[in-house]
C-alpha cells in the first residue's frame, strides 16, 4: 500500500494503487475504481490524476511541472498492458477522460470519450473491430464531446447536424445511420469546430489527451458546477480528480451495450434488480436520455451470462460498501466491464427504508442507520401527496423517477421556470430531456417532466438529489420546446401556462390541479395516524429510527409558539417545551389600540389616554393567553419573551396620518387630536425600526409595560398551580446590550413575582434570562451571566446585526447575486454562519458558563430547525434548540446524528 509520504509527492495513481478511502485525493470515482480493481472486479485499466493537480492548475493556470512526466509514465504502462499505443494508426488505444470530485456531482462535470481517434486511426479501428460504422460513430462522439467540453462549441450545433443527418437518411434514430452517413457527419462536425474556434480539431492523440485533462480541471469552475455546489453545499476549494481509462465499447454491435444498475430501488428502497440497459450504446446515451432504455431485467433475455455475472457483482459491491450501490457498466461483445460504482443517491423514503432493512439484515446497527438518513430527508417525507380522485384527467404515465406531488404551470425552458418562480408561480419544467444547463430551472421548478430518459437519466438523478418530484420517459408525449407545447398520444394539447400535476411515486401526469393529501409521515407525527393501524412500512421505519434518535440525542428540542394551538401541534411533533413565545404577537388586532395608548402616554404625547387603564385592560387578556400556553405545555418549560415590537407596528401609520391632516387642511377642518397625533408619531418615527425603541428599551421607557406582562405570567402560573398543573414559565428579557439594562428589567420582574407570591402563597421562583441577539451582548456574555439565569440565542436578529443588513430588505435585492458570486454558499438566514455568527454563539456560551456554570443555553431563531445548524449547536454545547412546530422532528433527528457523528453519548431517554 502506498504511504502518505509517497502520496504527497505524486499526482497520478494507477487504479490498482488506490483505495476507496482516498476520496479527498482521488475523488469519489477514482477511489471507487481503485476499490473495484483491488477486489478483483473487471475494471478496464487506467489511472487517476489527483485533486491536488487540479487545485494547482486552477491556482496557477498551468499543470504541476512533474505532471506530464508522470502522465507519460502511466500512459506507457497502460499501452504496454493493452499491447497498443494511444492513437496507433492500425490498432489504436483509445481512452476516456472523466472527472470525479470527492462528492458526486451528476451531470455537472465533463467527460470526453474515445480520445486518441483521428483521421488515420479511425480506419484502424474499423479494421480491428470489423465495423466501419462503429468506428465513425465513435469518432463523431469524440468530436462532439471534445468540441463541447474542450473547445466550448455550442452543443446545439452538433445536435442540429445530427438531426439533419437523420432527416437526409430518413431515419428516426442515430442507430439507423450507416457508416457513410456517419463519415459525412464526422466531416460536418470537424467543420463546425473549425468555423466556431478558428482551429482544426487536433489530430495528435497526446494533444487531445492533454487538452481534455485541462478542460476537466477547468470545468470545476463552470457556472453550472458552481450552482450545483452551492445547492449541495459542497466546498468550492476541493477540485476534481481526472480518471483516464482504457475504452471499452458498448456501441460496438448488437452484442454490446451499456447500463446503470442499483442494488436496491433508489426511489422506494425495495429489494430487487433495478436499472436501465441500452443495447449498442455508450454510457452517455443512457444518462442523456436520447433513447428510452430497457428495464435491467431485460438483460437476462439478451445476455444471460453477463446478467448473472452482473447480479453477482452487485451483491459483492453492496456487501463491500454496506449500502445501496449505483453501478455503471458496459458490455463489449459479451464481455462485462465495470466503469463506476458509488453509494447511490436515493429518495427520502428509500433512505429510511434501506437504513432499517440493513439493520434487520445485520449489516449496520441503529446508530449507523441514523447517520444514513438526514433531517432534510425527513422534511421531504412530511410534504403532501395527491388525493385519490375519480375526476383526475390523466394525460400519460411515465417513469416514476423521484416521488412527491407537484402541481404547477407548464413551462418549457429553464429561463422561463426561473422567471415564473421569481414571480411567485409554481411551475413544472417540461423538457424532452434535461441536461446540466437546466439546473437553475430544475431548482426553481416544483417538478420536472421529460418525454425521454429513464431512472438514471440526468433529470432523474439530479431531481432525486434535490428532493424534487420527477417523471421521466413519458414517451407518449411529444414535447415542442420552441413553441411551448406538448401533445399527448390521445391528441390532448398542453400549452405553456396550463396546469399540470405530477405524481413522482407512480409516474402519472395529470392535466389540471389534483387535490393534495397530507403525508402519512406528517400525520404520524401529528398523532393522527396510529402506528399499529397504518400498515405502512415507511411510517414504521420513520418511527423506529426516530425512537432511537430520541434515545441517543443530547440536545432538547423545543418549539417557537405563540398560541395554544401551535403549542399542542408542536407537542405532538415531539417538542419538549416552548423556546420562544413572542408576546408582541398577542397585541395585534383589537388589542393594538391599548398598546398604542400606553406608548404615546408614556412619552407625554397622548394626554387624553389613561395609561394605567390601558394596561389594566390588557392584563386579564395576557393572563388568559399564558394560562392557555401553560396548560398546553403542562410540565414542560415555556420561555416567554417580553414584548419586543419594532415601534412602528404599534403606532398609527405616519403616511396615513399625514394624508388625513393634509385633506383636513384643504377642507379647513380643525382635527386637533389628529394633528397632535401626527406630531407625536413624527417624533417617534424611526428610520430603522428594527434597531430603534424596542425590546428592553421599550420596557424601560414605558413604565408598567413589562410589569403588566410579568404579573400576567405570575397570575397564570398561580392559577395553573392551584388547578393541579405543573406550570414552568421562564421570563426572557429581549434585545439586551448592556448588563445594566438586564439588571433593571430583572429587578422589576423579581419585585412583581415576589408581590404575587406573597399575596397568593404560591412560590414563584421563575428563572429570568435574556435573548442574545446583539453582537455586544455576545461579547459581554460574561457580565450578562451575572444577572441572567439562561441565554437564548436569537440567531435571526444576531445574523442581521452581525452582518449589518435586514433580511426583509436584502433577500429580495442582492442576495441572489451574492449566492451566484459565491459570497454566500447558502443564505446565512437559512443556515448558521459558523465563522461569524457561530463564533459569537460559541464565545457567549463559553464566557457565560465560565461565570455561571449552571447557565442554560438555547437557540430560538429558525436556525434551530436547520439540519446543518443543529449539528453546529450540538458541537457548541447548547442545551436545546427551538424551531417551528413542523421542523421539530427534523431537529430531533439531527440532534441524534450530531451526537453519533461526533462520537459522543446522548442521554439515556
Amino acid at each position: 500500500m502506498t504511504t502518505s509520504a509517497q502520496r504527497h509527492n505524486r499526482f497520478i495513481y494507477a487504479f490498482a494503487e488506490g483505495h476507496r478511502e482516498w476520496k479527498d485525493l482521488l475523488g469519489g470515482k477514482g477511489a471507487n475504481l481503485a476499490e473495484m480493481t483491488n477486489i478483483g472486479l473487471p475494471v478496464p485499466p487506467g489511472f487517476t490524476i489527483t485533486t491536488e493537480a487540479c487545485r494547482h492548475y486552477l491556482e496557477t493556470g498551468h499543470e504541476p511541472p512533474q505532471l506530464w512526466d508522470e502522465l507519460v509514465e502511466h500512459l506507457t504502462a497502460l499501452e504496454s498492458r493493452m499491447h497498443k499505443r494511444l492513437g496507433q494508426a492500425d490498432d489504436p488505444l483509445l481512452v476516456s477522460v472523466r472527472s470525479g470530485a470527492k462528492f458526486s456531482m451528476p451531470g455537472m462535470m465533463e467527460t470526453v470519450l474515445n480520445v486518441g481517434l483521428n483521421d488515420e486511426s479511425v480506419h484502424g479501428l474499423a479494421m480491428r473491430s470489423g465495423s466501419e460504422r462503429f468506428a465513425f460513430d465513435s469518432y463523431r462522439r469524440l468530436l462532439q464531446m471534445f468540441g463541447k467540453t474542450v473547445l466550448h462549441v455550442e452543443g446545439s450545433l452538433f445536435d442540429a447536424a445530427m438531426a439533419d443527418a437523420k432527416r437526409r437518411a430518413d431515419v428516426s434514430h442515430d442507430l439507423s445511420l450507416d457508416a457513410e452517413h456517419l463519415a459525412r457527419l464526422v466531416d460536418e462536425y470537424k467543420d463546425i469546430i473549425t468555423q466556431r474556434t478558428g482551429q482544426e480539431f487536433p489530430q495528435d492523440p497526446t494533444t487531445q489527451l492533454r487538452m481534455a485533462i485541462h478542460a476537466v480541471f477547468e470545468s470545476w469552475n463552470s457556472p453550472r458546477a458552481d450552482s450545483y455546489r452551492r445547492q449541495e453545499r459542497i466546498p468550492s476549494e476541493l477540485g476534481t480528480a481526472v480518471n483516464v481509462c482504457a475504452m471499452v465499447f458498448g456501441n460496438l454491435d448488437a452484442d454490446s451495450g451499456t447500463g446503470v444498475a442499483f442494488t436496491r430501488d433508489p426511489a422506494t428502497g425495495a429489494r430487487g434488480v433495478y436499472g436501465d440497459y441500452l443495447p449498442n450504446a455508450q454510457g452517455e446515451d443512457v444518462v442523456a436520455g436520447i433513447r428510452n432504455t430497457l428495464p435491467l431485467n431485460d438483460l437476462e433475455r439478451i445476455d444471460e451470462r453477463c446478467y448473472g455475472e452482473l447480479l453477482a457483482i452487485m451483491e459483492t459491491l453492496e456487501s463491500q460498501y454496506r449500502d445501496l450501490c449505483d453501478i455503471e457498466f458496459t458490455i463489449e461483445r459479451g464481455k462485462l466491464w465495470m466503469l463506476q460504482t458509488r453509494v447511490g443517491k436515493r429518495t427520502a423514503a428509500a433512505a429510511f427504508r434501506i437504513a432499517t432493512q440493513l439493520v434487520d439484515e445485520g449489516v449496520i446497527d441503529l446508530d449507523e442507520a441514523i447517520t444514513r438518513v438526514t433531517g432534510t430527508h425527513l422534511a421531504q417525507l412530511m410534504f403532501p401527496r395527491f388525493e385519490s380522485s375519480e375526476e383526475r384527467q390523466r394525460l400519460t404515465t411515465g417513469i416514476a423517477a423521484s416521488p412527491g406531488a407537484a402541481v404547477g404551470k407548464a413551462v418549457f425552458s429553464s429561463t422561463q421556470a426561473v422567471q415564473c418562480a421569481a414571480n411567485g408561480d409554481d411551475v413544472i419544467l417540461v423538457r424532452r430531456e434535461t441536461n446540466p444547463d437546466d439546473l437553475d430551472g430544475m431548482l426553481a421548478a416544483r417538478g420536472v417532466l421529460t418525454s425521454r430518459g429513464g431512472k438514471t437519466s440526468h433529470a432523474a438523478v439530479v431531481a432525486r438529489g434535490m428532493g424534487k418530484t420527477c417523471v421521466c420517459g413519458a414517451d407518449e408525449l411529444t414535447v415542442d420546446e420552441s413553441s411551448g407545447q406538448l401533445t399527448a398520444k390521445n391528441g390532448v394539447v398542453v400549452n405553456e401556462g396550463d396546469t399540470l400535476s405530477l405524481d413522482g411515486s407512480t409516474g402519472e401526469v395529470f392535466v389540471g390541479t389534483v387535490p393534495v393529501a397530507p403525508s402519512p409521515v406528517a400525520r404520524y407525527f401529528a398523532g393522527e395516524l396510529d402506528l399499529n393501524e397504518a400498515n405502512d412500512d415507511l411510517v414504521t421505519a420513520v418511527h423506529r429510527l426516530m425512537r432511537h434518535a430520541d434515545h441517543r440525542r443530547r440536545l432538547r428540542v423545543r418549539t417557537n409558539a405563540d398560541t395554544p394551538e401551535d403549542a399542542v401541534r408542536a407537542r405532538r411533533m415531539g417538542a419538549e417545551g416552548i423556546g420562544l413565545c413572542r408576546t408582541e404577537h398577542m397585541f395585534l388586532g383589537e388589542r393594538r389600540k391599548a398598546i398604542e395608548d400606553v406608548i404615546l402616554t408614556s412619552v407625554g404625547i397622548n394626554e387624553t389616554a389613561d395609561q394605567e387603564a390601558a394596561l389594566e385592560s390588557l392584563a386579564p387578556l395576557q393572563e388568559a393567553d399564558f394560562v392557555a400556553l401553560l396548560t398546553a405545555m403542562d410540565g414542560l418549560p415555556v420561555t416567554i419573551r417580553l414584548i419586543d415590537p419594532p415601534l412602528h407596528e404599534f403606532l398609527p401609520d405616519l403616511t396615513e396620518l399625514a394624508v388625513h391632516v393634509a385633506i383636513a387642511d384643504e377642507r379647513g377642518e380643525e382635527l386637533t387630536h389628529t394633528r397632535q397625533l401626527l406630531t407625536a408619531v413624527r417624533r417617534l418615527h424611526e428610520r430603522n425600526p428594527m434597531l430603534g425603541l424596542r425590546g428592553v428599551r421599550l420596557g424601560l421607557v414605558v413604565p408598567g409595560l413589562f410589569a403588566m406582562q410579568v404579573r400576567a405570567i405570575a397570575e397564570a402560573t398561580v392559577q395553573r398551580a392551584k388547578a393541579g398543573g405543573d406550570p414552568r414559565p421562564e421570563i426572557m428579557i429581549p434585545l439586551v446590550g448592556a448588563v445594566q439594562e438586564l439588571e433593571l428589567a430583572k429587578d422589576q420582574a423579581r419585585a412583581v413575582l415576589a408581590e404575587v407570591s406573597e399575596r397568593t402563597g404560591v412560590p414563584l421562583d421563575l428563572p429570568v434570562g435574556t435573548m442574545i441577539e446583539l453582537p455586544r451582548a455576545a461579547l459581554t456574555a460574561g457580565e450578562l451571566a451575572h444577572a441572567a439565569e439562561f441565554f437564548s440565542f436569537g440567531t435571526n436578529d444576531l445574523t442581521q446585526t452581525t452582518w449589518g443588513f435586514s433580511r426583509d430588505d436584502v433577500e429580495g435585492s442582492f442576495f441572489s447575486a451574492y449566492l451566484e458570486k459565491g459570497v454566500f454558499g447558502v443564505s446565512p438566514f437559512e443556515s448558521i454562519d459558523a465563522a461569524g455568527v457561530g463564533r459569537l454563539v460559541r464565545l457567549a456560551a463559553d464566557e457565560g458558563r465560565a461565570q455561571r456554570p449552571t447557565l442554560k443555553l438555547g437557540v430560538c431563531g429558525e436556525h434551530g430547525g436547520d439540519p446543518d445548524s443543529v449539528q453546529f449547536f450540538e458541537h457548541a454545547g447548547l442545551d436545546y434548540v427551538s424551531c417551528s412546530p413542523f421542523r421539530v422532528p427534523v431537529a430531533r433527528l439531527e440532534a441524534a446524528r450530531a451526537v453519533i457523528r461526533n462520537g459522543t453519548v446522548g442521554e439515556d431517554r
